[in-house]
């Protein structure tokens, strides 16, 4: 069960925030423009959604809070899973970073990890990128 999903620099998500979820069904109401798309958006590129436009981006530079009138630019952005009931652990946290010159991690309970570790782990989760954990905008007809 994802417990938490946590932003830092992430598209419009300049501060760092940090989004509990309890059990069941979860649906991100609001107006518009007030970051709902960017929430799906996190969630698929931290289990690993490779292709920008897939995530309404045409690079992966694009997904780092490009500032404001008001707000400096960052430098990278991270998001973050936490889980329970994944492993054997009482919680699994997988995260993603990627920073403004390009280079960018996964890490897997805070050890930095390969993309491979990620998807292994998720096995039998029903968890990916590719699959119907987030259902965006328009692909419902």
């Amino acid at each position: 069960m994802l417990k938490k999903l946590t932003l830092h620099g992430f598209k419009s998500f300049c501060d760092r925030t940090e989004i509990t979820l309890g059990k069941g069904a979860t649906a991100i109401v609001g107006p518009n423009g007030c970051g709902k798309s960017n929430l799906a958006d996190a969630l698929r590129w931290v289990l690993g959604e490779q292709n920008p436009r897939v995530l309404r981006s045409q690079k992966q530079q694009d997904f780092i809070f490009s500032g404001t009138e008001t707000r400096m630019a960052l430098g990278s952005c991270e998001v973050r899973l936490l889980f329970d009931g994944i492993t054997e652990d009482t919680e699994t946290e997988i995260a993603r970073r990627f920073s403004r010159d390009g280079t960018g991690e996964y890490r897997l309970n805070g050890k930095v990890c390969r993309w491979k570790d990620i998807v292994e782990t998720l096995a039998g989760t029903g968890l990916s990128h590719t699959g119907y954990v987030v259902i965006g905008q328009g692909t419902i007809h």
